[in-house]
């Protein structure tokens, strides 16, 4: 078997195609959650807990050199440990957790409530079955 033809239904069994298509669909998502949390948690949060500061700019500089913002502190090439978007980040990692919580835990319950197939009598129980039957004759 050639290498090229090996690979080719290597990539096209169902798993791969699966797993390309959620990796897709997760990079979208990805996109999504942080915009949900960017353009409308973040800033009711820091309006609400912060009287309007934004946690994008939350940041302290290890050179102790102060800079007017984040940017700023990055274009200056300064060591930056930025807690503010650290905190983004985390809130993002906690969206995401929830709702695939949400979504393994539907699809753990559809697979509970399919009707489980009638497994097959054992080898005992078709002899026993057979005897019975005899029996009655």
């Amino acid at each position: 078997m050639g290498f090229v033809k090996e690979f080719k239904e290597f990539a096209m069994k169902g798993n791969v195609m699966d797993l390309a298509i959620g990796v897709i669909i997760g990079a979208a998502f990805g996109k999504i959650v942080d915009s949900i949390v960017n353009d409308l948690l973040m800033p009711i949060i820091s309006r609400v807990l912060l009287h309007g500061i934004s946690f994008t700019d939350k940041f302290v500089s290890l050179d102790g050199t102060h800079y007017a913002t984040y940017d700023a502190a990055k274009k200056a090439g300064a060591a930056i440990f930025a807690w503010g978007n650290f905190i983004q980040v985390f809130i993002n990692f906690l969206i995401i957790a929830f709702v695939l919580f949400m979504v393994v835990k539907g699809l753990n319950r559809l697979k509970k409530d399919a009707p489980a197939a009638p497994a097959e009598p054992s080898s005992t129980d078709k002899l026993l079955m057979e005897i019975r039957d005899e029996l009655k004759k």
